[in-house]
């Protein structure tokens, strides 16, 4: 174990995808979502695959049991992240963060529903904590009925932020259902791979030639996700979950700074107030992970031959 490189390799990946992610806002007016999802996926590629063969893994990359399952958790990712593209383009970045927390809060009742995950109350209590918390970021967008156009638009953009972290918490519960039979370079390599095919399937509803500064963004954004997909992993390498996956949050701030800066969005105190109760709550359902790992691990030792 090597903890501070696991968090350094950590902080890196969010920095690289929060960055990825102002990129494509940055061109969301101009260019589709599902256009953007081509070139962060078909651009991902060279990078994921020169990591692969560098590791002398990139047979491992190539070969897979179970394409099928592949192929659900490519769609399902690929939904995740149209859905999130078409997010940036009408929320504020920080507030499409913080709805994206929603994510692994949805993962642990994804898991009980469909991996039979045991979840007992102190998990239910901080999955309902952080929904409450993402309720609270959406309620100033939940204007449905009203006749401003903007307040439309941003009442759709929640919507389609939150639809984008239930397929995120889908594709996760798929993702623990491959690690039994996949390496993770497998993982890794398919998803990009069906993501930059499944993409193509939006062509027809309204693909745009874009300007050589978007062109460029966009395969900086695909270039910049694979190298954050890299060091996200390599992150799980050097360090339990419980122990990197923390920092996972540290997006928000970077989402605050970039959001005020770049594209001159003030978060409101409500935003800030739901976002803190989504982080509370992952970092408490985090921990309790952390502590009945370790008592399982005390468990085996236990059982072990010769154990006390």
């Amino acid at each position: 174990m090597q903890p501070a490189r696991a968090i350094a390799f950590k902080l890196a990946s969010v920095t690289l995808f929060v960055v990825m992610s102002s990129l494509i806002k940055s061109v969301s007016e101009h260019v589709p979502p599902g256009e953007s999802v081509f070139f962060r996926s078909l651009f991902a590629l060279p990078v994921i695959i020169a990591w692969l063969a560098a590791r002398q893994e990139l047979s491992v990359g190539l070969r897979t049991s179970n394409p099928l399952g592949h192929f659900w958790r490519g769609l399902v990712g690929s939904m995740a992240m149209g859905l999130m593209f078409a997010g940036l383009g009408l929320l504020p970045l920080p507030e499409v963060t913080a709805i994206g927390y929603a994510a692994p809060l949805l993962v642990v009742i994804f898991a009980a529903m469909f991996l039979g995950e045991e979840v007992r109350v102190f998990r239910l209590a901080a999955v309902g904590m952080g929904l409450v918390g993402v309720l609270i970021v959406l309620s100033p967008r939940l204007t449905a009925f009203s006749n401003n156009d903007m307040d439309a638009s941003q009442t759709l953009g929640a919507v389609v932020v939150l639809g984008g972290a239930t397929c995120a918490a889908l594709a996760q519960v798929f993702v623990r259902k491959l690690v039994h039979t996949e390496r993770t370079a497998a993982i890794v390599f398919w998803f990009s791979v069906t993501g930059t095919i499944l993409s193509l399937a939006t062509i027809p509803f309204g693909w745009v030639v874009p300007a050589p500064r978007e062109a460029a963004y966009l395969i900086l954004a695909g270039l910049l996700g694979g190298v954050a997909q890299i060091f996200l992993t390599s992150s799980y390498r050097y360090a339990d979950a419980s122990v990197v996956a923390p920092f996972d949050y540290a997006s928000m701030l970077l989402a605050l700074l970039i959001g005020y800066f770049v594209f001159d969005e003030v978060p409101t105190p409500i935003m800030l107030s739901g976002a803190g109760l989504v982080i509370a709550a992952g970092v408490m359902i985090i921990w309790r992970e952390r502590q009945l790992g370790l008592e399982r691990s005390k468990q085996r030792k236990g059982m072990a031959p010769g154990g006390k």
